[in-house]
């Protein structure tokens, strides 16, 4: 797809690629500047095998950049700000980029604006002590030199295999883990969610997600990353008339406080998805509202409708059938194993394997896949095993907007099970409290020792629910947060 996607961007081509405000980029700018990266790269030396460090904000550079990469057949590897330097020196080490490039707005995180990103939780390395180091876009006192852009003939086009990017995911500092997807790979999950979203020219997408852009621009769909404040969202949604929205669950919880519209269909993932919150986006005007299962080593995996999740009367958190191309199976502890196309060669430094462990605890009946929660989550109460994600989907009733089941010392070596619910603004307590007590009845010898009405602490890119901070609130323990 990706070649796909550069085949179709020609220089001539005046249509719309990316919506940035009041700024459009057009199909043909995007062409150009792939053209001139991927001949600055090229003249640098890169080309298949080599690795390219990639640092730049999500926009019409990020993408361009990515684009020169796959055609020279050179990996990409996709630099966080948000992880602090020491993981991402250790990050660096093990991918060992023959160049990084950033832009000012990476490196000033680590210069003279370092007091400033670490109040706001950012922190990247001294690029320049890691390995060869280039800036993109606007150059600020103290960046690294830009990276020179020539006008020379355009490299001919990498034809074969090979690993196409490196995306960091767990790990610690002394054993960081990344994983490591194939051209073919990338190709096969791309073509997954083209299928999923089934993007049509010419009519706008909402996502700032790379699995989102490229599909939709190879289709001919301009792109627009959403606004980040509810206002300014719906002001957005409702000029553009997207065809699809792509947004966290998060930022759907966040937008539906705030009252913003929706329209055509609209998709959630990288963190738990309810039927509740499927149901709030179809009432504020989607056609479709989708919950969409994945890994980074494997996307997308699996995909639900909301009618279909809210008809779900079983246990455990319906993420619906496994998307074609994508094989299933539990190991011996219950475990979801995962393989087909789109999954991941292997992780950096490994071996290249068939199957996926996923973490999850998983029902598994022909191709629909109901989750019971992650085995690392899983409470110890009385000698019982409590996965969370079998009793936390029936928590979402009317007027809670994020719920989750944690597990705190009883001082015996045992935990007592507290469920932290999160409700939506301007909602009842004592209508909430009364609409739990059927769910928390039917919860049986899982039945939570306490229920603790607070907001839900969250962590990560993709604001998924912090456990660890959640069950020091329960305890009463304050958390403390581990700043770089």
């Amino acid at each position: 797809m990706l070649d796909a996607l550069s085949t179709g961007l020609r220089t001539t081509d005046d249509r719309p690629a990316l919506l940035r405000g009041r700024r459009t980029v057009t199909r043909g700018e995007l062409a150009g500047l792939r053209d001139r990266y991927a001949t600055a790269l090229h003249a640098r030396g890169l080309g298949p095998g080599d690795t390219l460090g990639l640092a730049i904000r999500p926009g019409p550079r990020a993408v361009a950049m990515v684009l020169a990469a796959y055609r020279l057949g050179v990996r990409v590897a996709l630099l966080d700000p948000t992880a602090g330097p020491d993981v991402l020196t250790a990050r660096l080490s093990l991918a060992r980029p023959a160049l990084i490039v950033a832009d000012a707005a990476a490196q000033a995180v680590a210069g003279w604006a370092a007091p400033l990103a670490r109040r706001a939780g950012l922190a990247l390395p001294d690029f320049t002590t890691l390995g060869p180091t280039v800036t993109v876009g606007t150059r600020l006192p103290g960046n690294a030199p830009a990276l020179t852009l020539t006008s020379g003939p355009v490299p001919p086009a990498h034809d074969g295999d090979g690993d196409a990017v490196i995306i960091f995911t767990s790990g610690t500092t002394t054993s960081p883990r990344a994983v490591v997807h194939t051209r073919a790979g990338l190709d096969a999950g791309l073509r997954s969610v083209a299928d999923l979203v089934r993007p049509v020219a010419g009519v706008p997408v909402l996502g700032a997600t790379f699995f989102v852009t490229v599909p939709s621009l190879a289709a001919g769909a301009p792109v627009a990353a959403p606004e980040r404040r509810p206002r300014s969202l719906a002001r957005q949604i409702t000029g553009l008339r997207p065809q699809a929205v792509y947004l966290t669950p998060p930022q759907l919880r966040v937008a539906l406080d705030g009252g913003v519209p929706f329209s055509g269909r609209v998709y959630s993932g990288s963190a738990p998805v309810s039927a509740h919150l499927l149901d709030r986006v179809r009432a504020a005007g989607a056609d479709e509202a989708w919950g969409v299962y994945a890994l980074t080593e494997v996307f997308p995996a699996a995909a639900v409708e909301s009618r279909e999740k809210g008809a779900w009367s079983g246990g455990g958190d319906l993420v619906g059938d496994l998307l074609p191309g994508v094989r299933g199976r539990l190991d011996e502890s219950g475990q979801l194993l995962l393989a087909g196309a789109g999954v991941c060669d292997r992780y950096l430094g490994g071996e290249p394997h068939e199957w996926v462990a996923t973490g999850d605890i998983a029902g598994l009946s022909g191709r629909r896949v109901v989750l019971g929660g992650r085995s690392k989550d899983m409470i110890l109460r009385k000698a019982e095993n409590i996965y969370p994600g079998l009793y936390e989907p029936s928590l979402h009733v009317p007027g809670v907007s994020l719920a989750v089941l944690v597990g705190v010392p009883a001082g015996d070596g045992d935990e007592n099970v507290v469920a932290i619910v999160e409700t939506t603004p301007g909602a009842d307590r004592a209508t909430v409290e009364a609409a739990l007590r059927g769910p928390l009845d039917r919860m049986g010898s899982a039945r939570p020792d306490r229920v603790m009405f607070a907001p839900v602490p969250l962590a990560g890119r993709s604001r998924k629910p912090d456990r660890h901070a959640a069950a020091s609130l329960a305890s009463g323990i304050p958390h403390q947060r581990v700043r770089p």
